[in-house]
């Protein structure tokens, strides 16, 4: 599945942003709070908008402080997915029980230094697992192939019938680096200069999509 992200459109102008990745799996949505990260971005009532906006499912990734506070707030507002950091999550299994509870897949999500292997018997209440091919906070960094380890790791348990989720990467996504992602085991992968840096963003996705899917079978 391919995600499109939002962090590289053009703020002014998202409903037609959406619309021009229409054929797009999810839009991935990335909710940052100068706090967590060095940066910051939009937040639930941006994303409240985009819910009427667009049909497409909304993936929040939420780069924030205290998410077991607001994460479940994001799937009251109608995202499909809504992914917080277990480096910033105090209670990471209530939290995932929170957001599915209101109607949303429960992601976490490690920053490329975090190890995967303490968290694979938490996993087991998530939906998604969201591995950083970067380091969380801004968009347009280079892919790092060392934590495509982690999506391996991920993949066997999943293979194995001991988790049952997306296996999602984000970070540096493109036409160079997804054949080798989708190979490691991920299957949504997150774009962003990729896609809304094309001259045809559609295009873009179903290139990347035909990537995907022949390093899957390949």
């Amino acid at each position: 599945m391919i995600a499109p992200s939002i962090l590289s459109a053009d703020f002014a102008h998202l409903a037609d942003e959406a619309d021009a990745v229409d054929n797009a799996d999810w839009l991935h949505v990335d909710v940052m709070d100068a706090h967590f990260v060095p940066n910051l971005t939009l937040g639930l009532p941006v994303v409240q908008s985009l819910r009427k906006a667009t049909a497409l499912p909304l993936d929040c990734h939420l780069m924030i402080d205290d998410p077991d506070r607001w994460a479940p707030g994001y799937a009251e507002a109608g995202a499909a997915n809504v992914t917080f950091h277990v480096e910033a999550a105090h209670d990471p299994v209530q939290t995932a029980r929170a957001i599915r509870r209101a109607g949303a897949l429960a992601g976490l999500s490690v920053k490329p230094g975090t190890p995967l292997e303490p968290y694979l018997e938490v996993l087991k209440e998530f939906d998604t697992l969201l591995v950083m091919t970067v380091e969380p906070g801004f968009g347009g960094q280079k892919f790092m192939a060392e934590v495509l380890p982690k999506v391996r790791l991920a993949r066997e348990h999943v293979r194995a019938g001991h988790l049952r989720l997306f296996v999602e990467v984000d970070g540096g996504i493109a036409d160079d680096t997804i054949e080798a992602a989708a190979e490691a085991g991920a299957d949504v992968f997150v774009a962003g200069s990729a896609v809304y840096g094309a001259d045809d963003p559609r295009a873009a996705v179903e290139a990347l999509r035909a990537r995907a899917r022949g390093a899957m079978t390949g």
